[in-house]
């Protein structure tokens, strides 16, 4: 098959799959870490490279796993005093909601009102 310069190959997944699949990872996240970091790397190799709506969901995607992970480390040595067992089930219900909420959006391809929010955006 002959390729010509101005053709471009399709991709593989779609960006809005891979926007879903990385809030999936974050969901697995829960269980495994390692798909969260995972999922954070898919949001910056893919943050220049789409449009502007799935770049709000990938520096969104990046907000939620560095506050998340923020709230982690503040939260886990605290449950010796006991007092990090409130701000962990912040952690969970928080991240809970910005992972639903983002794929809700992705679904209707409309962007994170703000993704720079410490909140749900």
């Amino acid at each position: 098959m002959t390729t010509f310069p101005y053709e471009t190959q399709r991709p593989i997944v779609s960006d809005n799959i891979l926007a879903v699949v990385v809030y999936l990872l974050y969901c697995v996240g829960y269980f495994t870490g390692i798909s969260a970091l995972i999922g954070v790397i898919i949001a910056y190799v893919k943050l220049d490279d789409t449009d502007p709506v799935l770049r709000s969901h990938y520096r969104f995607q990046i907000r939620t796993f560095w506050i998340g992970l923020l709230y982690l480390a503040i939260g886990i040595p605290l449950c010796l005093a006991l007092i990090g067992i409130p701000i962990l089930a912040w952690w969970f219900i928080w991240s809970l909601i910005r992972i639903a909420k983002g794929i809700l959006l992705v679904n209707e391809h409309k962007p994170i009102a703000n993704p720079g929010s410490w909140l749900f955006g």
